[in-house]
């Protein structure tokens, strides 16, 4: 009976283990993402804000975060994108910069299907069969 509690025990532990490493690999996608995103923000003219007081940053806390969401203040329009996990900080855009940042992310699409589709296009050009079948134990 006790080599059966253990077994259940291990067995719960591995599966946890592999949870919390399943985790920690999306919370790493999704941070690149971000900095890919930020990154763009930043090129299209986003202002970039630090929440360096405790105030700001439980302001920046209670924003949408790591979404594009447009705000009206004083009869315009401004977009915001808060990242109160990785930079702690707010990126501030007007109308201008916005659609510089849709032009960014089109240009930015259009570049990763050309690498994929040169990517696909040199796979192609390699003949294997003229090296025989596959053996991992050369």
């Amino acid at each position: 009976m006790k080599k059966g509690r253990a077994w259940l025990e291990l067995t719960m532990i591995g599966m946890a283990l592999i949870a919390l490493a399943g985790c920690a690999a999306v919370q790493a996608i999704q941070k690149s993402e971000a900095m890919d995103k930020e990154q763009l923000l930043t090129a299209a003219g986003f202002r970039v804000r630090l929440a360096d007081t405790p105030q700001k940053l439980a302001h920046l806390q209670t924003l949408t975060q790591r979404k594009l969401i447009a705000h009206q203040r004083d009869g315009k329009v401004y977009y915001v994108y808060a990242d109160a996990l990785a930079c702690k900080c707010l990126y501030i855009g007007n109308e201008e910069a916005y659609q510089r940042y849709q032009q960014l992310v089109i240009q930015q699409q259009i570049a990763d299907q050309q690498r994929m589709t040169a990517e696909m296009n040199y796979d192609a050009q390699m003949n294997w069969g003229m090296w025989g079948p596959y053996d991992p134990w050369w």
